[in-house]
């Protein structure tokens, strides 16, 4: 059973309503459980608390599912929306890109207090920085810590050959996500945000990023949209104007590193100090997702050599080795 500090923060913060709060403190309980080698209760708190299920169990969701858009070309969905399952406690942030998530979410949750102030929460967001360094991630995060659904925009079919339609799908999704609290994400922004003055774009692009900018400038939904970019340099001059916050993402920082290996082995046994692992530079320049495999490669290691359920130093030495294997390998097609 959970500690009495920790079920009174538990019990407190659900009745005060603090979502954030509650999720954290539900969390510590099944770590506590997890240490505690009851791994059957961890695993069904941990169910009942993220929603983990084949299909999505909210009403929200069934409600939405039925609705979304398509484009007409291909009878593609413009958007996937899914239920978030991670929280802030399952990502690493930088202390001033954490500060800005905390203010995001603080104002959206007191959201009513800004409303009666004739003001409105911050609702878009632009996030940049290169491949796996956690973009997807926290805006999941930030769906999760508002309860609400997380809905991916399938850039591939908002995109269309025909002359007018991926404007056309752009209205479509946003008059979407206008209609119901949820967070939107739109990866791979740069797609649809391409500086207009390259000489090697076509017309096309040209009146694509003119409509974003009109929509987002007309933009009064109740969701939260989040733009995501691994190439901020392509962006338009324009565009960065038309977001509220902008967080830079980047590969971990050792003391960063030291937190995310914390937070990708909870719940799971080992022998040795993070910071060993970090002094050794097995990790120089990795970034959020390289580690993330490496620790899912070495788990999985040594589930199957049956090692007494306790992670070694060699496990994850030889899941980092078979992971650079593979970089090396990709990067030479």
């Amino acid at each position: 059973m959970a500690n009495g500090k920790l079920l009174r923060q538990l019990i407190r913060s659900g009745a005060e309503g603090d979502l954030g709060a509650f999720r954290g403190a539900a969390r510590r309980v099944i770590e506590e459980e997890r240490l505690k080698q009851h791994h059957l209760l961890a695993n069904d708190l941990e169910i009942i608390l993220d929603g983990r299920t084949s299909v999505p169990t909210s009403r929200i969701l069934r409600g939405l599912a039925d609705t979304i858009p398509q484009d007409r070309e291909r009878g593609l969905p413009l958007l996937a929306l899914c239920e978030p399952v991670r929280g802030l406690e399952d990502v690493v942030l930088s202390p001033q890109n954490r500060s800005l998530v905390d203010e995001v979410l603080r104002e959206h949750n007191r959201e009513e207090v800004l409303k009666a102030h004739g003001l409105r929460p911050s609702d878009r967001l632009l996030f940049c920085g290169p491949p796996g360094c956690g973009k997807t991630l926290t805006a999941e995060v930030i769906a999760g810590e508002l309860g609400r659904p997380l809905a991916v925009v399938r850039t591939d079919s908002v995109v269309s050959s025909f002359l007018g339609e991926t404007a056309a799908n752009l209205r479509r999704v946003f008059d979407f996500v206008s209609a119901s609290p949820m967070v939107a994400l739109f990866d791979e922004f740069d797609a649809l945000g391409k500086e207009r003055e390259d000489a090697s774009e076509h017309g096309e692009l040209r009146r694509v990023v003119n409509a974003v900018l009109q929509m987002l400038d007309a933009y009064d939904g109740r969701s939260l949209i989040i733009a995501a970019t691994n190439h901020e340099g392509l962006l338009d001059s324009a565009i960065w104007r038309r977001f509220e916050e902008v967080l830079f993402l980047k590969p971990p920082t050792p003391a960063q590193l030291c937190r995310l290996l914390t937070v990708k082995l909870r719940g799971i046994r080992y022998e040795f100090d993070v910071s060993e692992v970090v002094q050794r530079n097995w990790f120089k320049d990795a970034t959020h997702a390289d580690v993330e495999r490496v620790v899912r490669r070495a788990i999985k290691e040594m589930v199957l050599q049956g090692d007494q359920q306790c992670l070694r130093l060699d496990h994850l030495d030889t899941a980092r080795r078979r992971e650079h294997g593979r970089k090396r390998r990709a990067e030479q097609r």
